[in-house]
């Protein structure tokens, strides 16, 4: 049984790569429906997502609704061959609400309810709430259902934006612990609530989240919001499927948008009961694209940085279904506020879309169509600027439009290739929230310091690794392996299948984790796969308590190494090589290696061969790196944080250690013997079709030599191409083999 599952990517989606944007006809100074509509089919653009912002347009006042208005749009859609996916307005809710219902006002946490005046700022689990959002859902829905334009819908938008803490959603929590646990009994022995005197002699002497410093408590509450957020978006999915059918429309899919940073959603849950899976990746531009990347990356307010980051928090959308996918809003022009204005060089919006595409998007959509006038987001840049006449970013689109136009149904719904596995923890995530393994200043307003992406950090280390070293990435989560106690019924891929499909598994910071998975991740060694496993993976149970075994727990005998104490680092420390074991390829050290952040005091117990160590005094005692065999396969510890350049060697030594035949595939062919600015994405097309996507990230122009015959898809005709493929300043090439 394969990871990759066909099911969820066919309904509704055209046999080619939708391109296009959010659009507003609403928000636009004067009525240009015609006009706007007429450049996007001049710009290749084939869909549009229209209608989740304006809960207040769609119902001005209670009960009273105007539902018509998008219509000349969608007709217009329609007449030009143009597809429609028609956001529910859930998000943004009206004033009207907001005061005649003032107890759905939002605690983020502090005990002071939110003002209203930005967005997702009330409790959406109240029955008012529920009451309200039905209605409007229903009466949009209803209204365009049967719309020839309209092939899906986009349910809320971005949800789990804050954790919920109102008094409703906390009894709602308790009846959850109820549920699970049966007796107060149980939850004080599961949680450990003998410590600081927290046991409970009944369920109403739970505590409510606001003042909580205990991990145990916190992961419960951080799983229960994320049920929460998943429940309003398959209690949504439903009423849509429900009214589509109404109006005898079975072929529309339904789906919602994901931002992978907002504390509250699962990026697997929430997409479990959608068609398919769909992302927000918006990334700082410019130079934040170099390859070789610059050290420091700049950093572009709230974007992903690095080049690295497209392909990461691509594999990230794939995985939620291991599917293809779609992207719901990514960098038109210059995202940010008034002070953060970073468009990109021309070629980068090729490059991106490329780029996801070749990881399995079918759909890349700009937010948005033209840039706002007014409101919050005034400066994020959409295609047309604020004089609304279409000018560098609107002609760069147009040229991408053109070549996914060529591309057709080959680009689309590409099944990425993979040399390496990559395990995701949701869970690890919260608890690795809660106790992060490196320091961060604490703002005073909470009992406890909560980290939000400590995990995404270590995760990111090996993401990046992999990619420097031109090796291609497939995130799996852990669920994805090991199902649930209470989903034990769902078929899942066996440790010999995945370590066939995927040779290396990279672990970091698998901090809560139960002893199914640890097991299969022996299993997975065993069978031949080459397990590598970061810090903090296997120290805590599936409740985040600390475990009873020797670290790292259930697998220090298939690693051949242990630890007891760990510390963190107040500086960098250097790395220096150890043994190399008979029969392994050597690890080529970088120069100026460096551990940074942490160090397990490895103890190399169990015949493990030490790989690395550290150039210190005290921690010279402790092997940073150490790999021994196990079963067929390969059991590597990385007792650190390694730097970006360690990381990459450390992966491609994996790969190069394992049994697969990647390892005969060197570096250098990875990247068809271009340079460090070049990278090549291959992936499967529906039809078998082998297709590679070139790409410089450089402005010096570049070249490279296939391996193999190809045919250049976005060019006329099909002759192939000759021996070497030149690439100019940030260019793109998608290549065919013949």
């Amino acid at each position: 049984m394969s990871l990759f599952d066909p099911r969820h990517h066919q309904k509704g989606l055209p046999p080619r790569v939708l391109f296009g944007a959010a659009y507003y006809p609403e928000y636009t100074p004067s009525p240009r429906v015609k006009t706007d509509l007429d450049l996007m089919v001049d710009a290749g653009m084939t869909v549009v997502r229209v209608g989740e912002s304006v809960w207040s347009t769609w119902e001005p006042s209670d009960g009273v609704f105007d539902l018509d208005w998008l219509a000349d749009a969608l007709d217009g859609c329609h007449e030009r061959g143009i597809s429609v996916i028609l956001g529910t307005p859930t998000y943004a809710v009206p004033m009207w609400l907001a005061r005649k219902h003032p107890e759905l006002a939002l605690d983020p946490g502090t005990g002071t309810p939110m003002r209203w005046g930005s967005r997702q700022e009330v409790d959406f689990t109240a029955p008012a709430f529920r009451f309200h959002a039905e209605r409007v859902v229903r009466k949009v829905v209803g209204r365009y259902a049967a719309h020839p334009a309209v092939v899906g819908y986009q349910v809320d938008n971005e949800p789990g934006l804050h954790l919920i803490h109102n008094p409703g959603a906390f009894e709602g929590f308790v009846d959850h612990l109820r549920a699970r646990y049966g007796t107060v009994e149980e939850l004080n022995e599961a949680w450990g609530l003998t410590y600081w005197s927290h046991r409970l002699s009944r369920w109403a002497d739970l505590w409510t989240p606001h003042g909580n410093a205990q991990p145990q408590y916190d992961l419960a509450w951080r799983e229960y919001q994320t049920l929460c957020t998943s429940d309003l978006i398959s209690w949504q999915a439903g009423i849509v499927r429900e009214v589509a059918a109404a109006a005898g429309r079975d072929d529309q899919f339904v789906m919602t948008c994901v931002s992978y940073t907002r504390p509250a959603v699962d990026e697997l849950g929430v997409n479990a009961e959608l068609d398919v899976a769909a992302g927000n990746p918006y990334y700082a531009m410019q130079d934040a694209l170099a390859l070789p990347a610059p050290d420091p990356l700049p950093q572009q307010y709230w974007t992903s940085t690095g080049t690295w980051t497209l392909v990461h928090t691509a594999d990230r959308m794939f995985a939620s279904q291991q599917a293809p996918f779609l992207i719901t809003e990514t960098n038109a022009a210059a995202i940010g506020g008034a002070a953060v204005n970073f468009p990109a060089w021309d070629g980068q919006w090729r490059q991106a879309a490329w780029a996801f595409v070749a990881r399995g998007a079918r759909m890349v959509e700009y937010w948005h169509w033209h840039t706002l006038h007014a409101g919050t987001e005034t400066y994020w840049g959409g295609v047309l600027p604020h004089d609304q006449q279409p000018g560098r970013v609107y002609e760069q689109l147009a040229q991408l439009g053109a070549e996914l136009g060529a591309a057709g149904a080959t680009a689309a719904g590409l099944h990425p290739d993979a040399q390496v596995g990559l395990l995701y923890s949701v869970p690890s995530k919260w608890g690795l929230s809660f106790q992060p393994h490196s320091a961060s200043a604490d703002d005073g307003t909470r009992p406890y310091p909560v980290v939000e992406g400590t995990y995404d950090t270590l995760v990111g280390t090996w993401a990046r690794g992999a990619f420097d070293a031109a090796l291609a990435t497939r995130l799996v989560h852990d669920r994805q392996l090991v199902p649930p106690l209470e989903d034990l019924t769902s078929e899942r891929p066996s440790p010999a299948e995945v370590a066939a499909e995927l040779p290396v598994l990279l672990v970091p910071g698998l901090y809560v984790a139960s002893d199914e998975l640890l097991d299969w991740l022996d299993a997975y060694a065993q069978a031949g796969g080459h397990l590598v496993l970061g810090i903090r993976s296997g120290y805590a149970d599936e409740l985040a308590r600390a475990r009873l075994e020797v670290k790292p727990s259930r697998l220090a005998e298939a690693a051949g190494a242990s630890y007891q104490e760990f510390s963190n680092l107040d500086a960098p420390l250097p790395l220096v090589p150890g043994a190399s074991p008979d029969g392994l390829p050597a690890l080529e050290l970088p120069a100026g290696a460096q551990a940074r952040t942490w160090v397990d005091g490895l103890r190399a117990d169990g015949g493990a061969a030490a790989l690395l160590g550290y150039d210190h005094p005290h921690f010279g005692r402790f092997p940073a790196v150490t790999t021994a065999a196990r079963g067929a396969g390969r059991v590597t510890v990385v007792g650190t944080e390694p730097d970006a350049a360690t990381a990459a060697a450390l992966v491609a030594w994996a790969v190069a250690a394992s049994s697969s035949p990647v390892a005969r595939t060197s570096t250098a062919q990875r990247r068809w013997d271009g340079p460090e600015s070049v990278t090549v994405s291959s992936a499967t097309a529906a039809d078998g079709a082998r297709v590679h996507v070139v790409h410089n990230w450089s402005w010096t122009p570049a070249a490279v030599r296939p391996p193999v015959p190809v045919r250049d898809l976005l060019a006329a005709g099909s002759a192939p191409v000759g021996d070497e493929v030149a690439l100019g300043a940030w260019d793109v090439r998608v290549l065919v083999e013949v």
